[in-house]
């Protein structure tokens, strides 16, 4: 196997794994910066997940290869209805912001897995038809080396991920939107004295952070596990969180990062075809992305500086 063909699979397999994590961690960031902490990302995925695999074998023969795409709005959908009992909790009853992001990871994987009892009969669903392949870029896959490493047999929804996080840092950072969120975050008595409804944009942060997590999940069922089963979510919203705080709650750090844990990920499927790890056991590579979790939190959860009102209930009389 020549380096060309190792730095393809490689390209792939890291922006296949990328993508779920860079929306749902862009979703997280946006609910920190209007300063409500969401470690409910996770069960968020996953009724991303059951939503866009459900929607995926009802529409398969009536909506062909469309069906993938759509099935991304139907999982952000339930998504942001989902992290609405998020929001409702800690917004409007002043819950404790981690202890509601629990109850939302310990809820989702018993609430869809009893659906899929419910509506199949068994522990999961049939493997759907219509998934995200792999994408030959138009001219560009024609370029000698970098297409064939960046831009054949590569993942569509990978760069659209990519792509989608700049515009996602543009929103927050240079639209008027974006600077409402941030001042919720930062100082909400002080964006409250400015006329900005503090409850509706922490609402926004949210129902954001939802609609992103579901279409997260949705991307992973449908490139990755192809089904919906109790182990199809199980670990990528922590891995997404954790790509969150590396960014430093920016949509283009966030993104970065999750390209990282991305391509921790992929060694341990891909790992054994590539010359240098073909003789690492494969569990090591397995268990090599929470491990890199871990060390990431442990050495930078420090100097990272989340939004100064990040998971501090707002009460407006005081």
């Amino acid at each position: 196997m020549n380096i060309v063909t190792v730095l393809s699979l490689l390209v792939s397999s890291m922006l296949i794994y990328a993508a779920p994590l860079i929306f749902t961690s862009i979703g997280g960031a946006y609910s920190e910066h209007a300063g409500v902490v969401n470690v409910g990302l996770e069960g968020i995925m996953v009724m991303g997940a059951f939503t866009g695999v459900l929607f995926n074998l009802t529409f398969e023969k009536s909506l062909g290869s469309a069906t993938p795409w759509l099935s991304l709005i139907a999982a952000g959908l339930v998504g942001v209805v989902f992290s609405l009992i998020h929001a409702v909790a800690t917004i409007t009853f002043r819950a404790d912001h981690v202890v509601s992001g629990t109850v939302l990871n310990l809820l989702a994987p018993a609430l869809a897995i009893f659906l899929v009892k419910a509506i199949y009969n068994k522990g999961q669903t049939d493997n759907i038809q219509r998934s995200f392949g792999k994408f030959n870029f138009p001219v560009l896959s024609d370029i000698p080396v970098l297409g064939d490493i960046f831009f054949k047999h590569t993942s569509l929804v990978g760069y659209l991920a990519i792509a989608f996080s700049f515009l996602a840092w543009f929103v927050m950072f240079k639209t008027k939107f974006g600077l409402r969120l941030r001042s919720v975050g930062e100082h909400p008595q002080a964006a409250d004295t400015l006329g900005i409804n503090v409850y509706l944009m922490r609402y926004c942060g949210v129902m954001i952070s939802g609609l992103l997590g579901g279409i997260g999940g949705a991307i992973y069922a449908q490139s990755i596990s192809v089904n919906f089963a109790v182990t199809t979510i199980v670990g990528p919203g922590f891995i997404a969180l954790a790509a969150m705080i590396f960014g430093k709650w920016s949509p283009i750090g966030a993104m970065l990062a999750s390209l990282f844990f991305g391509a921790s990920q992929s060694l341990a499927v891909i790992g054994n075809q590539l010359p240098l790890l073909s003789s690492v056991p494969t569990v090591y590579l397995q268990i090599a992305p929470y491990v890199l979790t871990i060390v990431v939190l442990a050495a930078f959860f420090g100097k990272a500086v989340a939004p100064k009102a990040d998971g501090i209930n707002y009460i407006k009389s005081k």
